[in-house]
């Protein structure tokens, strides 16, 4: 049989990477959670005993930048010295400013020359958002399971079922697919994990008990069966391959927002364009377009009329109308269609001017702290309640176009 094989990765929300996208995306909501209309383009480092958080706001009265901060790495697991990081030891140097006017009055709506202007992008950019019928959550299959990885290391950690973990962590997971993208089974799977030097007794962690523990409890009651079989003879495993791992998180390794995007969206498996999505407000597209492209190839692909579907957004800075609106169903379309067909049908459908995508997809309020970690997509959407309102989160991952998507073909 001919197969081939692809690899993705995540991180856990403690890795320094995924600190600085929490940070950057707590500044957002505490924005928005003020003002529904608020700006943020929010970037932050963090380093050993150091978080820097630079960018433009529409406003920086009442942000507490470095309550934020701690609250961060507090949530991530780093609440105490045993975990790596000494919080009274930590600086925070904010140095947020004012969203340039001119960018101000090329994206907000208004009255111009006696004219109504819609809200325009935030910014230039090509957005991709993908879609396969790999999983139920219609999302690739290496990361969908190298989330559940992480997932599951955390929650055993937070849990006290494994106490001895620490925050930082990794996993990557290799799939063999059939020629026609169909996955077949695991092959490999790494996983990293921090430790501490010692467990509760007292006594030395050994790499072998690590490698034992980590398999029973995180790795084995996550791989699903059906993409496993016969493990562990199937399977290669690679448990903290690079030995001892006490020291991890910001204090060892510099974090940076938008470093993990492969990690945020489909693992490699789908494309990725020009912008990161942490610490920026929907009015930019790079966040808000490439939500709207994954919410149009989700209706497709679970309309049935693809197995696997990318929706290819561009816009023009400060203009309402994408200047490109693309599907490429990389020669899985059914019912005879073909992508022309497919990308009027979804440019009939779904609506992706900047206002339309926040206004749909519930995006002005403070939801966007949740993306931060264990991806963007793939994820159940649902009402919760932050910064003491009800939002909606993940609403672009809804299965609510497919009898329009049909309708509009006449399937």
């Amino acid at each position: 049989m001919t197969f081939r094989l692809f690899t993705s990765e995540s991180v856990t929300e403690g890795h320094p990477d995924k600190i600085a996208d929490q940070i950057s995306d707590a500044v957002v909501d505490a924005i928005l959670a003020d003002d529904t209309g608020g700006r943020a383009a929010c970037e932050t480092l963090v380093t050993t005993d150091l978080a820097v958080v630079a960018g433009e706001v529409s406003r920086t009265s009442h942000l507490d930048v470095p309550g934020l901060v701690h609250r961060t790495l507090v949530r991530a697991g780093y609440d105490n010295p045993g975990s790596g990081i000494d919080l009274g030891a930590w600086k925070v140097s904010s140095t947020l400013h004012g969203q340039s006017p001119e960018i101000a009055a090329a994206v907000n709506a208004g009255q111009v020359g006696g004219q109504t202007k819609p809200l325009g992008a935030g910014d230039q950019g090509m957005m991709f958002g993908f879609a396969c019928d790999d999983t139920p959550e219609f999302m690739p299959a290496p990361i969908s399971v190298a989330h559940a990885l992480v997932k599951r290391l955390s929650e055993a950690r937070k849990q006290g079922e494994i106490p001895w973990l620490r925050p930082d962590g990794k996993s990557q997971v290799t799939f063999a697919y059939d020629g026609n993208w169909k996955p077949l089974h695991i092959t490999a799977v790494v996983l990293s994990a921090q430790h501490d030097e010692c467990d509760a007794r007292g006594s030395e962690l050994t790499q072998q008990r690590i490698a034992e523990e980590l398999r029973a409890r995180v790795i084995d009651p996550v791989l699903p069966p059906e993409f496993a079989p016969g493990h562990p003879r199937e399977i290669t495993y690679h448990i903290n391959p690079s030995g001892s791992f006490t020291r991890g998180g910001p204090h060892e390794d510099t974090g940076l927002t938008g470093r993990k995007i492969i990690v945020d969206t489909y693992g490699g498996m789908g494309r990725h364009g020009g912008g990161a999505f942490s610490g920026k407000d929907p009015t930019k597209v790079d966040r808000s377009g490439a939500y709207a492209a994954r919410w149009a190839a989700k209706n497709l692909v679970a309309a049935r009329v693809a197995s696997r579907c990318e929706v290819q957004l561009a816009y023009a800075i400060g203009v309402a109308e994408p200047v490109q609106i693309w599907v490429d169903t990389f020669g899985t379309a059914r019912h005879g269609l073909d992508d022309a067909r497919l990308s009027e049908v979804v440019n009939q459908v779904f609506d992706f001017r900047p206002e339309a995508i926040i206004r749909d997809l519930k995006l002005a309020g403070p939801v966007f702290e949740r993306t931060a970690s264990y991806g963007h997509f793939g994820r159940r959407p649902r009402k919760t309640v932050a910064h003491g309102t009800e939002v909606q989160l993940f609403g672009w991952e809804r299965i609510d176009r497919v009898d329009d998507i049909l309708s509009a073909l006449k399937l």
